[in-house]
């Protein structure tokens, strides 16, 4: 491929933010268009080892894997670059629905309007639970590991818990595979300064929660948590999110939860953008200043560790993915997150109600996105629509 502008390839990345509905599976379609049958950034096979890479690491699997062809393309500064076009326009846009109870109020209109986003985003959670459930639990073990993970996600809500069933659920897929020399040697040169920098980032921000009570802080350091431990993307992040946002610290009720997340299904580009409605809503009581630098940290925080790891282990790819444990411990992990997504479509829809008109939302949500007939982003308007005319 012939050396190709910044600008030319940025371009790209922002036609693929804009156009990327659905989850990290669909991103990777808009990718393929893209980037590789359209302007050959790389090949297909090329793109598909980049996924196996990112599905490996903790944090945002489609914003890493664009990262990483940026980062392909032309060195760590593109990548960077790529980074902000491919998330920076739904987190400014998410940051703004943050305020959208605020704007209810002042416009004197009930947030009863948004009564059906609540159910809208059962029905999605319920979907992402069936395909993510349906792709992990491939035998005995990996379902056995899903219900694990599924039980004890429901009955420990704290925030330990969901990195511990990840880890267990590594541990016991390596221990059962019974394979010799599954942690074999390779010789790796990683450029250890980004590992130190994530490092860094991770001990300063526990220490300065437990030694500073600032909302700015706290924020920081529980996005900056979900970056590092949710492996899998968006869906995987919202058990967690939710367990400490609503369950635990109380900032926002179960409605304007699942108002955001209902919300962000309608818009393009990565779905970790939802830290910043959540971050914006958690910080929305010490006024509107705060809540958009809590908007702004929560999303920072959360995609940082992601594009740090990038930026570690791309350069030692190639040896790395020799190491056959990763892999194993791998399905495991995905299996356990498949068992925490199932549980957290359960507890949504416990904490939604049972009314009839919540049920019959989210059962027509479940039927059009499984058709496949309608786009997400009419949906959402649907939903809204509803809302405001019932």
């Amino acid at each position: 491929m012939n050396k190709v502008s910044r600008a030319t390839f940025l371009k790209d990345v922002l036609i693929c933010s804009l156009g990327a509905y659905g989850g990290p599976e669909a991103h990777i379609g808009v990718f393929i268009d893209q980037l590789v049958t359209k302007k050959h950034y790389l090949s297909e096979e090329e793109l598909i080892e980049l996924v196996a890479l990112c599905s490996i690491l903790p944090g945002p699997t489609s914003t890493q894997t664009i990262v990483s062809i940026g980062y392909k393309t032309g060195g760590p500064v593109l990548g960077f670059l790529t980074m902000l076009v491919w998330a920076l326009p739904v987190l400014v846009l998410m940051t703004l629905l943050s305020f959208v109870y605020q704007f209810l109020d002042m416009m004197n209109l009930s947030s009863d309007s948004l009564r059906y986003i609540g159910p809208l985003a059962v029905g999605f959670i319920v979907v992402a639970a069936y395909r993510i459930g349906r792709k992990v639990a491939i035998n005995r073990l990996t379902v056995l590991l899903l219900v694990f993970g599924a039980v004890t996600t429901y009955f420990i809500r704290s925030p330990w818990v969901f990195p511990l069933v990840l880890l267990v659920g590594g541990a016991v897929s390596v221990l059962a595979s019974q394979e010799k020399d599954v942690w074999n040697r390779v010789k790796l040169n990683p450029p250890w300064r980004y590992l130190g920098i994530f490092a860094v980032f991770a001990v300063a921000s526990i220490v300065l929660t437990l030694t500073w009570d600032n909302i700015i802080v706290h924020l920081f350091e529980s996005f900056y948590r979900y970056g590092y431990l949710v492996f899998g993307g968006g869906q995987v992040v919202v058990p967690v999110m939710y367990s400490e946002m609503v369950d635990i610290r109380q900032y926002m009720s179960n409605q304007e939860f699942l108002t955001g997340y209902g919300l962000v299904q309608g818009l393009p580009g990565p779905m970790f953008s939802f830290s910043a409605y959540v971050g914006g809503m958690a910080a929305r009581s010490y006024g509107a200043l705060t809540q958009v630098m809590g908007a702004a940290v929560s999303g920072v925080g959360i995609f940082l560790p992601g594009l740090l790891l990038i930026y570690f282990i791309f350069p030692i790819w190639e040896r790395l993915r020799q190491i056959r444990g990763i892999k194993i411990a791998l399905k495991g992990i995905n299996a356990v997150a498949g068992g925490m997504i199932a549980v957290a479509a359960v507890i949504v829809m416990q904490k939604s109600g049972f009314q009839l008109d919540n049920l019959i939302v989210s059962a027509v949500t479940i039927a059009l996105l499984v058709t496949k007939k309608v786009p997400a982003p009419i949906i959402v308007l649907m939903a809204l629509a509803a809302g405001f005319l019932l």
